[in-house]
This record gives C-alpha cells, structure tokens and sequence, in this order.
C-alpha cells in the first residue's frame, strides 16, 4: 500500500512539474517571444532589453543598458501606462517622415550630402524632444542619455556622428534609424522590422522610375518590388504611384 502511494505521489509530483514548466518555461529560459522576429536575435536590441513575462510585451528594460537605462523605472506591467508610451513612440516613427520630406525637399535644390545630413540630424534631434513635449520626466530623461551619451542634452550634433562614422552618407543614414529595444518594449518590434535590422539608407525616385524598375537596379530582380512596397507603406497608398523627388527608404537584401 505505502508502495503504491509513494508511486502516486511521484506520478502527482511529476505530472505538476510538467505543468509548471509549460506555463512559465524552464528555469533560466526566457519566454518565448511575443514577436515573429525575436529582438533577443538583434544585437543591439538586447542590450536595451531583458525577456519578462510580466511585462506586457514580454520585455523590460536592461539596468545596463546605456541608452535606454533612465527609463528603467517604467513599470512595463502597466498596460495603461504602456499603451501612451506605445502612443508616443507611434507618434514619433510617424514624424520621422518629415526628415524625408527635408531630403527630398534639399536634394532638389542640389545641396551637398553634408548640408542634408547636418540639417536632417539637427531635425532628427528636435523631433525626439518634441515627443516628450506633454512630458516633462520623460524629456529630462532623454535629455540625461542625451548628456550622458553625446555630451549634448539635445542629442549629438553632426560633427559628433561625422567624428565617430567618418561620412556624411553613414551620418544621414544614422539619422534615420530608430532604438530597437524600444521598439520592443513597447510592442513595435515587428512593425518597424524592416528600417533597422539591415541598414537603411534612401533612394530619391527620378522621371521614369517604377517600383519595378528600382528594385531591379538595387537587387537585380525586379519581382522584388514588395520590398520596396512594405518599406514605404507609410508614404505608398498605390504602389504603382511614385513621383519623381519622392525618397524612398531602401536596404540590402
């Protein structure tokens, strides 16, 4: 009898740990992502960030982290508190469209690869502050990384990022990437996918062109035109509607 016991009580005991590691995973394992693109796989983003299955996106932010590390204090259980940061952060992706506009808007009046990226990162600088404009703890916090990261509580200039890439051509692309680990905390990681994981850098459409046509001078095949298509949807409502001027972000593939 006490046999048969101490056999239902192993079989009880084992069958509770089974149960246990599928609900929270094996001890030491993260859980597993919320995204179809594991920002744990992105160098950069996991420095910024740590896998938490409280959090509401499965991510807080790394203690360590350098650049995201004043905002540690973010309770990222909060789904509210989550949600207007997601807003925010939203807001902020969509205004990165108006550094297009000033390329496009400079490349016309044939000024110098130097003359657009000192404008464009000086207008990149003053966008991320005017997120935080209805937040003033937010703003002190980006201006502290700022201070801390470039010597500057508004953001690196541009002879900062000349000095550290030594080109006007990588300083503009710079301009127009975005934090990655953000973008994960804050449930945009798959969204915004394509403009960080390979390096974006733009491309200004000419009398003539075509998506079609683009994608077979970038990549040697013009079928890959949905490339082209997904990266821009934020300014494409047709995709077979370009204009000449227009600035289209492209990458490597």
């Amino acid at each position: 009898m006490q046999k048969k016991m101490r056999a239902f009580f192993n079989r009880a005991a084992v069958l509770l740990m089974t149960v246990l590691l599928f609900l929270n995973g094996p001890t030491g394992v993260s859980a597993a992502s919320p995204y179809v693109h594991d920002p744990m796989q992105n160098p950069k983003a996991a420095k910024d960030i740590l896998p938490d299955p409280e959090a509401v996106y499965g991510y807080r932010i790394n203690p360590e982290s350098e650049r995201l590390k004043d905002f540690t204090d973010y309770d990222l259980t909060d789904s509210e508190l989550v949600a207007k940061l997601r807003q925010k952060r939203e807001e902020y992706h969509k205004s990165l469209q108006s550094i297009y506009d000033l390329i496009a808007d400079m490349k016309a009046k044939g000024k110098s690869i130097e003359e657009i990226a000192r404008a464009a990162s000086t207008l990149r600088n003053q966008l991320r502050l005017d997120a935080y404009k209805d937040d003033p703890e937010g703003l002190a916090k980006v201006k502290k990384s700022n201070l801390e990261n470039y010597g500057n509580e508004n953001g690196g200039t541009p002879d900062f990022f000349y000095e550290q890439f030594g080109s006007w051509e990588t300083v503009l692309e710079k301009t127009l990437s975005t934090n990655e680990g953000a973008d994960a905390v804050l449930g945009l990681y798959d969204k915004y996918y394509d403009t960080y994981i390979i390096e974006v850098t733009v491309y200004t459409v000419v009398s003539g062109d075509s998506l079609y046509f683009i994608a077979r001078q970038l990549w040697g095949d013009g079928n890959r035109w949905p490339v082209l298509y997904e990266l821009n949807k934020d300014q494409l409502r047709d995709p077979n509607l370009i204009y000449p001027g227009q600035v289209l972000k492209i990458r490597q593939i």
